[in-house]
């Protein structure tokens, strides 16, 4: 009944959304942040892990990795071309700062920040100015520039520091931080802190989320607010009188009886996702945590009305997902990460219940119905997605990494698994294009996001580096 809305991307005009022949709209580009695709894990602040860039072209394709020995969830790439990646080290576990050489992925200059949470240092942003911005396990907020001396040799360097300590207790830490539309930095912390800091000003101001509600993923900025999930709901905030954090609207979700193996915390894996078919934030999107099937829940920006709650990732059979949706128009896509081998969970996350899982992934479409009325399930696939997929509005499709088992057929995971660069047709879900990158642990993409380059290649964080791919 939805074989209408399931038409080929690769099909279409160009400049066609997922959800037919409207044009894409994303999230509008926020002043305050880099280029769009490129200056956030998610894309942009809106979280849409979409990208106006298109991916490696036509023809055979090339593969390799930089090794620096850390796990690099976060390749950012700012308006000067050059990547930027926030790594964590094998041994010792200090998350550095990498600025990389955009021809062949070497790191040119590296800065170490203190070390903190598991999750502290994970997510950060490129600001208007290329410099990353991050907190670190000192809770400070930086803001790291780069920059090349004279001898010709790069550096990297703190332009810009604020201590964040009156508004985190003592052993928490900030989790995700996203700019808002006046420049200020939005953070949220594991322990349930949402804040405003103006680094310009040296004011914060922050306020505590109720009792027992803890943050373990990122938050997304849009002209109508913050949007932050916690293990119990989603909120909607906004800077009120004194630019204090105020909530707007409030939705609990049904966050099951435990954290599920493949999950890093006892609730929804989601970093809210703004989307629409107006102006690209209509409505906010995440995966609930419910114990047999997980569901994608649909709110209205304005208001927090829940547009629809749809049952994802069946055909795969399991039930979690701890990826950012990807969102364009009245399209979501939901990648399942249930029973996914992450070596280590944060602090405090809870055990697992089963305590282990096959890897079952899954890849699931969902669009909003034109008159927002509710949604239908477009198509629902079994593809192992290894890496938050991102969406290419230029090449109209779908870029991620596959983790395929030794034995086919099979859901089990170990250390001789292959992985491979995919590229998925957004209107059927099929793989259109693919090549393998390796196989083993250094290869183990780990769920992190991938990013398109303006060169059109392909950097994957991976446990031991960044990954590249690239037209031959």
């Amino acid at each position: 009944m939805v074989c209408v809305l399931a038409l080929s991307l690769g099909a279409l005009p160009a400049g066609a959304a997922p959800s037919g022949g409207e044009r894409p709209t994303v999230p509008p580009h926020n002043p305050y942040a880099g280029p769009d695709g490129t200056a956030t894990m998610h894309g942009d602040t809106g979280s849409s892990d979409t990208t106006p860039l298109a991916g490696p072209s036509a023809g055979a394709l090339d593969s390799s990795r930089t090794g620096p020995g850390s796990a690099c969830p976060t390749v950012l790439v700012g308006s000067d071309g050059y990547p930027v990646a926030l790594c964590t080290p094998i041994l010792g576990q200090v998350p550095t700062v990498h600025l990389l050489d955009p021809e062949d992925g070497r790191s040119l200059a590296t800065l170490r920040l203190t070390k903190g949470s598991l999750l502290g240092g994970v997510y950060a942003y490129l600001d208007h100015r290329d410099r990353l911005v991050v907190a670190d396990g000192s809770r400070d907020l930086l803001r790291v520039g780069h920059r090349q001396k004279a001898s010709g040799e790069w550096e990297l360097a703190i332009e810009r520091r604020l201590s964040l300590a009156s508004a985190l207790p003592e052993g928490d830490a900030v989790t995700g931080l996203s700019p808002d539309w006046r420049g200020r930095v939005w953070f949220a912390t594991g322990g349930g802190v949402v804040g405003v800091a103006d680094d310009r000003t040296g004011r914060i101001r922050s306020r505590q989320l109720p009792a027992g509600e803890r943050i373990a993923n990122s938050i997304s900025t849009a002209p109508e607010g913050t949007a932050v999930t916690t293990t119990h709901a989603t909120y909607l905030l906004t800077a009120g009188a004194g630019g204090r954090p105020e909530v707007v609207w409030r939705r609990a979700y049904d966050r099951g009886q435990a954290r599920k193996p493949g999950m890093l915390s006892h609730g929804s894996g989601s970093t809210p996702t703004f989307l629409g078919p107006g102006s690209g934030t209509d409505y906010l999107a995440i995966v609930d945590n419910a114990d047999t099937t997980v569901h994608l829940k649909v709110y209205r920006t304005g208001t927090g009305e829940q547009v629809c709650s749809v049952p994802v990732l069946r055909a795969a059979g399991g039930p979690g997902s701890e990826n950012s949706p990807v969102g364009a128009g009245r399209s979501v896509f939901v990648a399942g990460t249930y029973g996914y081998p992450y070596p280590a969970v944060p602090e405090g996350a809870g055990e697992a219940v089963p305590a282990t899982a096959d890897f079952a992934g899954g890849l699931t479409r969902v669009d909003v119905r034109p008159d927002g009325t509710g949604c239908e399930q477009v198509w629902d696939t079994t593809l192992r997605s290894a890496a938050v997929p991102k969406l290419s509005t230029a090449d109209h499709r779908l870029h991620t990494v596959l983790r395929d088992p030794l034995i086919p057929g099979t859901k089990g995971t170990g250390l001789l698994d292959r992985y491979r660069y995919a590229q998925i047709d957004p209107g059927t879900g099929r793989v259109t294009r693919s090549r393998p990158i390796g196989r083993g642990f250094p290869y183990d993409t780990l769920q992190m996001a991938g990013t398109l380059a303006p060169d059109g290649s392909y950097l994957q964080g991976s446990v031991t580096g960044v990954v590249r791919i690239s037209a031959r």
